[in-house]
């Protein structure tokens, strides 16, 4: 969706509001001893999440935690949250916040996202974004910045049709804008791509209707604490990178204050 010229958070545009970005920067202070960014990538599928979560993870010394992969990942191990993981997802129902949580939490302590994290898929609700404020400040681990990808959904329906995703990785490809060197393969394993079978027209729309209702007090939440910016998806791969990773030093600079 791309935000009209009334929109209060227009693209590389970040609204900033004095006593909760002073109260956020004294909190901040003397917590950081890394150099990787802890950040959320917003936006509706097929917005390029996938596509850009990997390079900043790479640019900024984080780890790209991508929570539909981890659910998958969780649930075939042999622990008490992998039993209750598969156990709900077993029963067609949704992973409750608390589990996530409780994920998100355990996937801070591995070696790899100790310097940063970048999360993509999660928080989708303001409850769910209350529940990790307080996760990442008692760990010490506050986010820095939060970044929509807006994206018009005609060029959405575009993308989203011609998607093409190695599973067991999570990396994603596209027909026409981002295409594998060989036809229907990964590049890097050599296995077969596939094609999911949510990715269609009336799936969109209907994912659509759900995200602007929950992105809305989302993107609302995230700019009272002034950590908030929306780039335009719908640009070029390497012109989405460059703001994205714009974006996300801003919130490093943020944090030096």
């Amino acid at each position: 969706m791309v935000p009209s010229k009334d929109d209060p958070f227009p693209p590389n545009e970040v609204s900033f509001f004095p006593d909760a970005l002073q109260s956020r920067q004294g909190y901040l202070r003397g917590f950081y001893n890394g150099r990787g960014v802890n950040a959320v990538l917003l936006g509706p599928p097929g917005s390029g999440k996938g596509t850009q979560g990997p390079i900043m993870a790479k640019q900024f010394c984080a780890c790209h935690l991508a929570t539909g992969d981890m659910l998958r990942g969780v649930a075939a191990e042999p622990t008490d949250l992998g039993r209750r993981v598969k156990k709900t997802m077993d029963e067609g129902k949704l992973v409750n916040d608390k589990m996530m949580i409780e994920m998100i939490e355990n996937a801070l302590d591995r070696p790899e996202c100790r310097q940063g994290y970048i999360l993509d898929g999660f928080p989708r609700t303001l409850a769910q974004a209350e529940a990790l404020e307080d996760m990442t400040y008692r760990k010490r681990r506050p986010l820095d910045m939060v970044v929509e990808l807006s994206i018009d959904e005609d060029l959405l329906a575009e993308r989203i049709t011609g998607r093409l995703i190695h599973k067991p990785s999570g990396r994603s490809y596209h027909v026409k804008f981002n295409p594998p060197l060989k036809a229907m393969t990964d590049d890097v394993t050599g296995e077969p791509l596939i094609r999911r079978s949510d990715d269609n027209l009336d799936t969109l729309k209907k994912r659509m209707a759900s995200y602007r209702k929950m992105t809305a007090p989302l993107t609302q939440f995230y700019n009272n604490r002034g950590m908030f910016r929306r780039i335009d998806a719908s640009l070029a791969p390497e012109k989405v990178t460059s703001s994205l990773a714009s974006s996300l030093r801003i919130g490093l600079d943020l944090r030096r204050v």
